[in-house]
């Protein structure tokens, strides 16, 4: 069961509305959801908010630490409150979704990203849960770094709200720890628009009925 969720970003209005912050834009989401409030929280070095959900104790949490160094709040909060990595969901941007694409899984590599690897370093493990949230690719390696501290184009933005939107409906499960069935609610695609009614039969067919 997820008892801790983090969102990964940047503190500051200047990288508010970034690529980068996604993992900010889901814990809102989250929040609003929750009916929750993320207020400072200087001895874990971030927003929290705490909660109970069926008389178990959930925290919402955004480091404002700077992404590079997200696992100093995540790890001080985890290890007071004796949360093991296995509770802990780690929301963020992920370059090689498209915009929209969400995906969830546990452990692995932290792939380059800047947060993860600090998280990583903190915990001693990486056998945390992850978000990833699609942003999509520059396509160009040497812009990566331009790319995440960009606001997305209108476009892009919508779809990654769209993804947010559909991930966020799992949250049920992960606290739960229905893992299958949230895994499956967020990697199903949204339905697709119904196809049109088939034409009737043939006239002559028609006129057959009693």
């Amino acid at each position: 069961m997820i008892k801790l969720f983090v969102g990964l970003g940047n503190p500051g209005p200047e990288y508010e509305d970034t690529r980068h912050n996604a993992g900010f834009w889901w814990i809102d989401a989250l929040a609003r959801e929750l009916k929750v409030t993320l207020v400072p929280e200087r001895s874990y070095w971030g927003l929290m908010a705490r909660t109970a959900i069926h008389g178990q104790n959930v925290w919402l949490l955004q480091p404002q630490t700077f992404m590079n160094l997200s696992g100093k709040s995540v790890g001080t909060l985890a290890r007071f409150f004796k949360i093991q990595p296995e509770e802990i969901l780690v929301v963020h941007d992920e370059l090689d979704f498209e915009p929209g694409q969400v995906k969830l899984k546990r452990g692995g590599s932290h792939g380059g990203h800047n947060g993860l690897r600090d998280i990583h370093a903190q915990l001693g493990s990486a056998d945390y849960w992850r978000l990833r949230v699609g942003i999509g690719h520059p396509g160009n390696k040497a812009d990566v770094a331009h790319w995440v501290l960009k606001k997305p184009a209108p476009d892009q933005l919508k779809l990654i709200e769209d993804g947010i939107a559909h991930s966020l409906k799992a949250w049920p499960e992960l606290i739960a720890g229905q893992m299958d069935k949230a895994t499956l609610a967020i990697h199903t695609t949204k339905p697709q628009r119904p196809k049109p009614p088939r034409k009737p039969a043939t006239d002559a067919a028609a006129t057959d009925t009693p």
